[in-house]
Parts: structure tokens; sequence; C-alpha cells
């Protein structure tokens, strides 16, 4: 079920919160229907949509969706597999074509993913199911238009210093929630204690976890974008 539809699981109930709409799995369907006719036959473009829409699937149908309003630490890895799996899987397959600053992508992605971590605007987000829906959309747009600047080679310059920043960031965040001395979201203040866990305790593992593996996939891109310069540079 959505987030917002309903009381979070317990450990006892959440792998039947299967997400089976039909609307939101139609849509899947369609959009992946719709991208795999624009790729045509480049088998490898073709199958990092197909991981990417198994993926978008996993995050938003299986249980995994309903396991974000019981824990925080639950959200920060739904968030970190849209907008660090997805959306570079997206950017890979769908490549910028038209010459542009890639620094504007880095604001519009860090802006949102802070945005929407502020304790107000997460909560009306739970509260609202069109408003939750709001949220990963924006959340995968903006990566995605991130990680599409990061990829596209007329960016190379400024890509590896835009990523370094993408980190700090991350890593700010990541701090600021596991060393927070109260718990920040309200709507976890009761939702936790089912899963042997109390809010500060989730908050923290949460903010641990975009701490450390949510950086790996700029430290992945970062070695990349680096082998890539060494390469252009090599005589």
């Amino acid at each position: 079920m959505r987030v917002p539809g309903g009381p979070p699981p317990t450990p006892f109930d959440w792998f039947s919160h299967w997400n089976l709409d039909p609307v939101f799995i139609a849509a899947l369907a369609l959009a992946w229907f719709i991208g795999d006719r624009r790729i045509g036959t480049d088998p490898e473009r073709r199958g990092m949509l197909a991981s990417a829409t198994g993926v978008l699937a996993f995050l938003f149908v299986s249980p995994m969706n309903a396991l974000t309003g019981a824990l925080f630490s639950a959200h920060v890895v739904h968030q970190l597999a849209l907008t660090t799996i997805v959306a570079p899987l997206l950017a890979l397959t769908f490549p910028r074509t038209v010459r542009a600053p890639a620094w504007p992508a880095f604001l519009f992605a860090a802006v949102v993913f802070w945005a929407w971590h502020s304790p107000a605007l997460y909560a009306a987000a739970l509260g609202h199911a069109s408003l939750y829906w709001v949220m990963q959309a924006s959340m995968l747009v903006s990566a995605f238009a991130f990680w599409r600047a990061i990829f596209s080679p007329s960016e190379f310059s400024g890509a590896a210093v835009l990523v370094v920043a993408s980190i700090g960031q991350m890593g700010l965040l990541g701090a600021l929630l596991a060393f927070a001395p109260a718990p920040l979201y309200t709507a976890h203040m009761s939702s936790t204690a089912a899963w042997g866990i109390g809010p500060l305790a989730d908050q923290q593992l949460a903010g641990l976890l975009m701490w450390v593996p949510g950086m790996l996939p700029y430290f992945v891109a970062g070695a990349a974008l680096a082998r890539r310069g060494w390469r252009l540079s090599a005589p």
C-alpha cells in the first residue's frame, strides 16, 4: 500500500503490504515500454532501462515501500536507491545531447534532497498521498538531471568538482542526522517501537547509512571521471 494510506506496518505484517495499485503498475509498464521503443536495439541501454525499472518496482511495489512508513532508516535506503541507483541508470540510458552547464543540475538536486528531508515537508509528504508522490517524483527527476549532467562528456572539467560537492553535502546531512541530540521526525516517534528500535536510534542509523553507503556511488563516479580524464589527457 502507499505509505500515507494507513498505519505503519509491523514486523508481523509488513511483508503483506504490497502496493498493487493498477494505475501505478500500468504507468511503470507504460514508461518502460515507451523508453524501450525509444532506445531501439542497443542491448546495453535496454539492459540499463530494464534494471532501473526493476529497482523502481522493488521500491514502490514490494513491501519495501510500506516499510518506509515505519522506519526513517528504511526511507533513507529507499531514497538512496532512487537517487543513486535508478537515477544514474536512467541517465546512462538517456544521455544528454545538448551542451549545458552542470552546476544548475547539482543545485537543483541538492535543494530538492535537503528540502524533502526537512522535518516539516517530510511529515507533510507522509500525511498526503499526492504530496508523497510529488516528493518521490521530484527526487528522481532532480537526481536524473544531476547524473545526466555528470555523465555528459562536455562537462568533464566541472563534473569531478560537483561529485566532490555531492559527497560533501550528502555527508553533511548524514552527520546532522546521526549526531542530532533528539529525534527530528515526529512521524516516526511511535512507528519504530514495534521494530525494537527507538526513534533516535532509527534516525542515527539513517544518518550513518547516508553518511557511508550513500556516498559510495559518488566515489565510484568520481573514480570513473578521474579515469576518463586521465585517458583524455594521455598523449
